[in-house]
């Protein structure tokens, strides 16, 4: 699991770089998450981002891969779209 989170983080070191969002496209396109679970995952990420870092921390590592990959590519084009 540590090999794997070390390949997302480095992907999306790369996807920041390039500002090039094709990769993550076709990772999100094969994920097995719904609709309905990806709303509800970045509203919960929202609304546990600004409660402490405990409850957030632990919602993070409950996390599937999945989700976690969801989460990256949010925050990679949002950082796009920031800048």
């Amino acid at each position: 699991m540590e090999e794997q989170n070390n390949h997302l983080d480095n992907t999306v070191i790369d996807s920041l770089k390039n500002k090039d969002h094709s990769g993550i496209n076709k990772q999100l396109d094969q994920l097995s998450c719904s609709h309905s679970d990806i709303i509800e995952l970045l509203a919960e990420y929202v609304v546990l981002a600004e409660q402490d870092d405990e409850s957030f921390d632990a919602w993070y590592d409950g996390l599937c891969e999945d989700k976690l990959r969801v989460l990256k590519a949010f925050e990679i084009m949002r950082a796009h779209l920031e800048s």
